[in-house]
């Protein structure tokens, strides 16, 4: 999904903009979605592409939504080197929205921890039966 910067603006929120756009970060523990447990999937803002299932979230205290594991081609990789520090990068696969950082100290059954801001998700619910 290409859009031009000026459209995403139109289409954003100031601060998911500045999130996903421009590569900010949301202030921890203010995101709607920390403490979020409900059934379901969470998907990009920015395009709608189903990122990460609710059964792979945990609480790391880190102050963002912590995944183990995303959905399987939904997520990309770029090293970041920004604020003097070496990290990787997740980017939606779809639209390049800036989703957070991924870290090699989650828990089993991956070891990573997908700390990802809360202004860059929704959430659509599912009922498990």
């Amino acid at each position: 999904m290409k859009l031009t910067e000026q459209q995403w603006q139109q289409r954003l929120t100031d601060e998911q903009y500045r999130v996903t756009r421009l590569k900010g970060t949301e202030y921890p523990f203010t995101g709607k979605l920390l403490h979020h447990t409900a059934d379901g999937t969470y998907h990009c803002v920015c395009c709608g592409a189903v990122l990460f299932s609710s059964d792979t979230k945990f609480d790391a205290g880190c102050g963002w939504p912590s995944f183990y594991q995303a959905l399987e081609g939904k997520v990309k990789y770029h090293s970041d080197t920004s604020h003097g520090m070496q990290r990787t990068e997740i980017l939606c696969s779809s639209c390049d929205a800036h989703l957070g950082h991924v870290f090699d100290d989650g828990p089993k059954p991956t070891g990573q921890r997908y700390c990802v801001n809360s202004v860059s998700l929704t959430f659509q619910h599912i009922t498990k039966t």
